[in-house]
C-alpha cells in the first residue's frame, strides 16, 4: 500500500520536481554580490519552512562557487562539509 502510494506521488510530482530543481546558466550568470550575499544571508540564518528550501539554496551557492568563484570567496565556509566516519 504504501509502495503504490509512494510510486502515485512520485509520477504526479516527478515532473514539476524536476523543473523546479534545475540551475540554470542564465540563473547563475544574473547573480552580482548583493543577491549572493543575500543568498549567503539565508543559508547563514538557516531559517527555512522546509529543508529542502535551504538545500535548494546550498546548491545554488555551489554551483556559483563552481562558475562564478569570484562572487562566493568570502562564503565558501558554507559550502564546506564537516569529514566524517563512515565505520
Amino acid at each position: 500500500m504504501l509502495e503504490a502510494l509512494l510510486l502515485d506521488y512520485i509520477a504526479r510530482y516527478k515532473m514539476g520536481f524536476i523543473s523546479e530543481n534545475m540551475i540554470s546558466e542564465e540563473l547563475v550568470n544574473s547573480f552580482d554580490e548583493k543577491m549572493t550575499f543575500e543568498l549567503a544571508t539565508r543559508l547563514e540564518e538557516d531559517n527555512y519552512e522546509t529543508p529542502f528550501d535551504g538545500l535548494k539554496d546550498w546548491h545554488l551557492l555551489r554551483a556559483l562557487a563552481i562558475n562564478r568563484p569570484e562572487l562566493t570567496s568570502n562564503y565558501i565556509h558554507l559550502l564546506d562539509q564537516e569529514p566524517f566516519d563512515e565505520n
